[in-house]
């Protein structure tokens, strides 16, 4: 039997749609494990900054920016200092 122009056409729909199919599997798991990861950063970034260590080593180890970092500091409920207001017309 020969396959015909139709045949291809759904074959390669098939093909297409697996391959979709799995590179949105592939992209929940990313998803998952950067969520884990982000999560596991913040846990340890909190805990060493409960203890003391220098929020700017945190930052820096963590790879996160001061905002990202204080957010985290703020909502574990510790001290942040209050951000210094900028004077316009400085220069």
């Amino acid at each position: 039997m020969t396959d015909t122009p139709e045949d291809a056409r759904a074959a390669a729909a098939r093909a297409q749609a697996d391959a979709l199919r799995l590179v949105r599997q592939a992209a929940r798991e990313r998803d998952r494990l950067i969520a884990w990861a982000n999560a596991r950063v913040e846990r340890v970034a909190i805990d060493a900054a409960r203890i003391g260590a220098s929020r700017n080593r945190i930052r820096e180890e963590a790879g996160v920016s001061p905002r990202v970092l204080y957010g985290w500091v703020e909502a574990a409920g510790l001290p942040v200092r209050t951000k210094k207001a900028t004077r316009r017309g400085k220069g």
